[in-house]
């Protein structure tokens, strides 16, 4: 199962890969949440292969993600490693020059277990992310 959300924002395509390709800049995203580079990528530190960490506040495992494609303003995808409760969970972010900005398409997939619960938490969290994107975007500019 596949959620695609889009927005677009006032700022350039640069300057948006540069919120969504740090790594460790997600720290800023949202209260509490620590993320680290566990190992780095090529040919970029944070491109193909780096495997970042992303720690929330609440009790639960950390999230550890690998990415899987990297290209510069563009697009970056990765995959969850483990401290996912979903199946093969993966995102996706392209980047595209718009009018005045750029539009963002975050898509979120995952394999179904409980077709209709699944399909609504991968929707909500492509959702949710989006928007924690955006706010980064708009702190920065």
């Amino acid at each position: 199962m596949k959620a695609t959300v889009t927005k677009t924002v006032s700022a350039t395509v640069e300057a948006v890969w540069a919120v969504v390709s740090n790594h460790e800049g997600m720290t800023g995203w949202a209260p509490g949440l620590k993320a680290s580079l566990v190992s780095e990528g090529t040919p970029d530190r944070n491109g193909v292969g780096a495997v970042r960490r992303l720690r929330n506040p609440f009790p639960v495992p950390a999230i550890v993600e690998e990415i899987t494609a990297f290209e510069p303003n563009r697009r970056l995808a990765y995959r969850a490693l483990s401290g996912v409760p979903l199946k093969n969970y993966a995102g996706e972010i392209v980047l595209e020059s718009a009018d005045g900005g750029t539009t963002i398409t975050y898509s979120i997939s995952a394999d179904p277990r409980l077709p209709g619960i699944d399909a609504a938490l991968v929707r909500g969290i492509a959702i949710a992310l989006l928007n924690t994107v955006v706010r980064q975007i708009r702190k920065g500019t």
